[in-house]
């Protein structure tokens, strides 16, 4: 629908990136589609592309790492959202430390959380998961 496309175009999210660890490998991507879904208790619908190498990591985790960034934080975006994890290790790239669940901290971003996913829904060309955090820092 055209009207749809021309009214989404205008919008400005906020990005996120997005780690997980599936057995000994471990992937990231830049997000743009992740909300607040609750507030007590605290949940978050983090929306993860099919056509990303990180979403058949996330489809087989049980948890995933949501990074805030700042304005400040251009170069993670521009790592995690332009480099692909089928060539590229990300994670030797940037500064980063082993967190809960040994999912993938990033350093020097505003801040982040911890999430266990409760659940996935098919959204079209995105998987939502729909998480509840469980440790964090910002």
């Amino acid at each position: 629908m055209r009207a749809f496309g021309e009214l989404v175009a205008g919008l400005d999210y906020p990005m996120y990136v997005v780690t997980v660890v599936a057995g000994e490998r471990r992937a990231g991507c830049l997000a743009g589609f992740v909300t607040q879904a609750s507030i007590d208790p605290a949940r978050l619908l983090v929306c993860i592309s099919k056509a990303n190498a990180t979403f058949g990591f996330a489809a087989q985790a049980p948890a995933l790492a949501v990074h805030f960034l700042g304005q400040s934080d251009v170069e993670l975006a521009r790592l995690f959202g332009e480099e692909t994890g089928d060539e590229v290790d990300k994670f030797a790239h940037c500064r980063w430390d082993p967190g809960p669940g040994d999912l993938p901290i990033l350093a020097g971003c505003r801040g982040w959380v911890a999430a266990r996913i409760l659940d996935r829904l098919d959204c079209g060309d995105h998987v939502a998961h729909l998480v509840a955090p469980f440790d964090g820092a910002s």
